[in-house]
């Protein structure tokens, strides 16, 4: 696959930033990606010519609903479910606490909920919440050289007590993949329900749902292109069951009944728009993937081989990084081992320097990454870097180049020297 990253790079207005004269490097994807004209333009067209309210006989209002519903259908194309099993909010974060307080309402002192310590907050928080209703939270370790979860711990903690276990689909903060297709199949053996945190993984790979067999899963259109928005799938059987917590005039049938107030509507339009951007890549390489589409057709195998298209451009980046950062003297990469499935996501720190200095330094020369936990406050606990300042967390993203890693790796090598 020869993929075109100039025909994509002009595609994002943001591009032609420049800092101190410095052209701007995005590799902050993980917590946010840059987002297309397309994407923009949706938005605009909504705010310009549809924007209204819904539940009303005119235009505007019908002009809404429409551009809602069909926001529904393409991330359930994106999702592999079925449009009424989509629901929007504020952000992954928020949804997920409304899950967690609507599936406690079933729940009873001594009950137990599983969560990891690879985890971001948001996948966390919620739950740990609980504990003051007496329900138990099990946490599951990680392990310290390959920032992977133990799944022998997790199989070990999972009960007849268990009714949820809470875990991502890959670490926001060092790139791992987890095996969830296993985790979820473990999670049902023990008759609970599996929650996954899809927000980091949803950009670098292919999401079936009906495939891994998720119960509920979570992600944020800002990660793949989109404005900020949350989106949450909830397997229609469970979903229907679930008591959420609404208002009067709220709808109880789904997706609605965990829809609470007047939802971004432009937020949803350019959600959409993303979805149909990474569709149009997809597009272009179809013929590439068409042995891995075979059981995908329409949008749905434009979205998959968008998706593979973006993968394989992006592991051989994020590969020529982590063999530049390991010959710097000084530099420490964090996460998976060679072999392991990870996202195109290096975290590292330079031994002696601050990782806040170093992004600061960075951010300086136009090279924008992150530093810190990136809310994955727990990883970094673990792994007793809070002294250093956390990670520094580079990501990629289909419209990063060759060039902007040179320039990153030239300038690590001048801060660790």
């Amino acid at each position: 696959m020869n993929f075109d990253v100039d025909f994509v790079r002009k595609q994002f207005p943001s591009l032609a930033l420049k800092v101190n004269g410095y052209p701007a490097a995005y590799f902050d994807g993980p917590g946010g990606t840059q987002t297309p004209q397309c994407v923009i333009d949706a938005m605009v067209d909504y705010l310009t010519s549809k924007n209204a309210n819904i539940g009303h006989s005119f235009q505007t209002a019908q002009d809404t609903y429409d551009v809602i519903s069909e926001a529904r259908k393409a991330l359930a194309d994106f999702l592999g479910c079925l449009w009424e099993e989509v629901a929007f909010g504020h952000n992954m974060t928020t949804l997920n606490t409304k899950l967690a307080l609507a599936l406690a309402r079933d729940m009873k002192a001594g009950d137990e909920i599983i969560i990891t310590q690879i985890d971001h907050e948001a996948n966390r928080g919620p739950w740990l919440n609980l504990q003051e209703r007496d329900i138990v939270i099990r946490e599951v370790k990680m392990d310290l050289d390959t920032c992977t979860v133990d799944l022998d711990d997790f199989q070990n903690k999972l009960s007849d007590k268990t009714k949820i276990a809470a875990f991502n689909y890959a670490s926001n903060a060092v790139g791992t993949i987890s095996d969830v297709r296993s985790m979820i199949k473990w999670v049902h053996e023990a008759g609970a329900l599996a929650v996954v945190d899809a927000v980091h993984y949803a950009l670098h790979g292919p999401i079936d749902v009906r495939e891994i067999e998720a119960d509920f899963l979570l992600c944020s259109a800002y990660k793949f292109f989109g404005p900020h928005l949350g989106v949450i799938y909830g397997k229609k059987d469970v979903f229907e069951k679930t008591r959420t917590y609404k208002i009067k005039p709220q709808y109880d049938d789904i997706p609605f009944k965990i829809e609470t107030g007047t939802l971004n509507h432009e937020g949803i339009a350019g959600a959409a728009a993303a979805v149909d951007f990474i569709a149009d890549i997809g597009a272009k390489y179809v013929e590439d993937f068409i042995d891995q589409t075979p059981k995908y057709s329409g949008r749905r195998r434009n979205i998959i081989s968008g998706m593979l298209a973006l993968e394989a451009y992006e592991q051989p980046l994020a590969q020529e990084i982590i063999d530049g950062l390991s010959q710097i003297e000084k530099v420490k990469i964090y996460g998976p081992p060679p072999g392991h499935p990870r996202t195109s996501t290096v975290s590292f720190i330079i031994k002696g320097v601050n990782s806040q200095q170093v992004a600061q330094v960075l951010g300086e020369k136009g090279l924008f990454v992150w530093d810190g936990h990136f809310y994955a406050c727990r990883l970094v606990e673990c792994l007793g870097l809070e002294e250093q300042g956390g990670l520094v967390r580079v990501g990629l993203a289909p419209y990063n180049t060759n060039e902007e890693m040179e320039r990153l790796l030239f300038e690590v090598k001048k801060l660790a020297s």
